[in-house]
């Protein structure tokens, strides 16, 4: 007989307290969605009345299989609960749950609140009640609870037993400041289901202050709380919350988690994750996490010649699960560390194969180039034009004649000074000179800079392979300064993607970070045009 474990997602609430993240109402719309289509069993949508977005967010809240649900506070002190603004606003937004967050620790109660321990009971009771009176599914965050259980266990028992008694749903035990040893998490759960709060009734709270929100949260499961609340991607105030990009393959993937528990999450639909994952990092404009847990791009990248010859016998040697369960995929780089096991794989993987003598040769090259500064094991697609090419593949596509960038700091109209780049690239198609100019400047006006120029230039006129570039697009641009002092050598490694879901890694160094740009770019190109 296996236990239900129900998930919540806070991401459009406790998410969107991370430093730099502010979704608009029609990005939480669609996150929604994709939460919704993953089997998320309950989706926070935002605090109503607290900002713009999220009142207009719940003014269309959108309709879905999960439970959605308003967040906010348990009344003000000196009112009752049917007189209290603010918790009227969240019951407006007519959501059949409402989480409430309130006080358990008595030095936040006398400190922070300014309030009696009593009147804050008081104030958890009435709120609760009066929610469950509306007809709404009533969950409490209890906040500061494990800190609070360690200061005065009766109290924050006592705030527990309140909200669940006042007829909440869900009693949500928050570590609310991080710092609560999963131990400690597993020791305090087991303390509280024993005082008589059943396990099915409460749920867990971690942030990862301590990188282990993921460990805490498992652990509190281990324990018998039956809700696991978290973030996509461990987005969330300071550190960060338990990250659901992690804990849900977990929970269906791992013993004794896959054995014991059901979610609302069919197995069938946990590829979906990976997508979900990078639709995320997509709509806050923010580079996917390679490290991540099951859904970064090293999850699964086998560097070590050792690995990779291992992996060619059977992959369990050095996975954990299959990458296609959670919709990733196996890598073999190529690198430094590269063995003919390493490169026979890559190869395969490519549909290219080679004799030996080839194959040293592309060892030997992408080892040199690695001596002065290339990542090949970041950069695939810069180490498959190489393969290619000592392999013979390589097709005769355009030549680069020359290129200029010129930066200019001048006056503009309204007399204000502004930096303008300006490319020019010249090159050679089907026996034919082509030369484009562009500049660095956006639709807005705005200056971009001479990479952007030279990438504009560059895309600008293929001829016959133009239309076969018009999708590329440039996804993310990130320079390392390989040695310090003005004989610095810098390297680039730029990120395209296109309309067919496509994206692809470049690499380029040079003493020359414009150069070592253009090359970046220009094995970009390249790249597509094989495809």
């Amino acid at each position: 007989m296996t236990d239900r474990l129900y998930l919540y997602d806070t991401t459009l609430r406790d998410g969107q307290q991370t430093q730099g993240v502010q979704f608009s109402a029609a990005e939480k719309h669609e996150i929604a969605a994709l939460l919704d289509a993953l089997g998320l069993d309950y989706v926070e949508g935002g605090w109503p009345g607290a900002n713009p977005t999220d009142s207009e967010f719940f003014d269309d809240a959108p309709r879905l299989r999960a439970t959605m649900t308003a967040f906010g506070m348990t009344k003000r002190a000196g009112r009752s609960a049917a007189n209290d603004d603010v918790l009227a606003a969240v019951l407006n937004a007519r959501t059949p749950a409402v989480c409430l967050v309130g006080k358990t620790h008595p030095f936040h109660v006398e400190t922070a609140l300014g309030v009696t321990l009593e009147e804050n009971l008081e104030a958890i009771r009435d709120s609760v009640a009066h929610l469950v009176a509306e007809g709404r599914e009533a969950l409490f965050d209890a906040e500061h609870f494990f800190d609070g259980y360690d200061s005065d266990p009766e109290y924050a028992l006592a705030c527990a037993r309140t909200a669940l008694d006042a007829g909440a749903r869900w009693v949500v035990l928050c570590d609310t400041n991080g710092g609560t040893m999963p131990a400690r998490i597993a020791e305090t759960v087991r303390a509280v289901i024993d005082a008589g709060i059943p396990g099915d009734r409460l749920g867990i709270h971690t942030h990862n202050d301590t990188e282990q929100a993921v460990a805490g949260t498992l652990a509190a499961v281990d324990a018998g709380a039956r809700q696991v609340q978290g973030t996509l991607n461990g987005l969330g105030e300071r550190c960060g919350n338990a990250n659901l990009t992690a804990l849900i393959p977990t929970l269906l993937l791992k013993a004794p988690y896959a054995e014991t528990y059901e979610t609302g999450i069919d197995r069938a639909d946990l590829p979906q994750l990976m997508q979900v994952s990078r639709r995320l990092d997509d709509i806050l404009n923010r580079v996917p996490r390679r490290e991540a847990a099951y859904v970064g791009a090293s999850a699964f990248a086998h560097k070590a010649g050792l690995h990779a010859s291992a992996i060619l016998k059977d992959p369990t040697t050095y996975e954990h699960i299959p990458p296609e369960a959670v919709g990733n995929a196996r890598i073999v780089p190529m690198s430094n560390q590269a063995g003919l096991s390493n490169l026979r794989k890559r190869l395969a993987d490519l549909d290219l194969s080679g004799d030996d003598d080839q194959m040293r040769r592309i060892l030997t090259r992408v080892k040199d180039r690695e001596d002065r500064g290339y990542a090949y094991d970041m950069a695939p697609a810069s180490f498959e034009l190489i393969a290619r090419e000592e392999l013979g593949l390589m097709p005769d596509l355009f030549e680069v004649k020359r290129y200029r960038v010129t930066v200019e700091r001048r006056k503009n109209k309204r007399d204000r000074m502004v930096t303008l780049s300006e490319a020019v690239v010249v090159v050679k198609v089907d026996g034919e000179k082509r030369l484009s100019v562009s500049d660095s400047l956006d639709e807005a006006g705005s200056d971009r800079g001479p990479v952007n120029a030279l990438s504009k230039a560059l895309a600008k006129d293929l001829g016959r392979y133009q239309d076969a570039i018009a999708d590329m697009r440039l996804k993310d641009f990130r320079v390392r300064i390989m040695q310090g002092g003005t004989e610095a050598v810098t390297r680039v490694l730029i990120d395209h993607e296109d309309d067919a879901g496509r994206r692809w890694s470049t690499v380029g160094v040079s003493p020359n970070i414009v150069d070592a740009s253009f090359e970046a770019l220009l094995d970009a190109v390249r790249w597509k045009l094989v495809q």
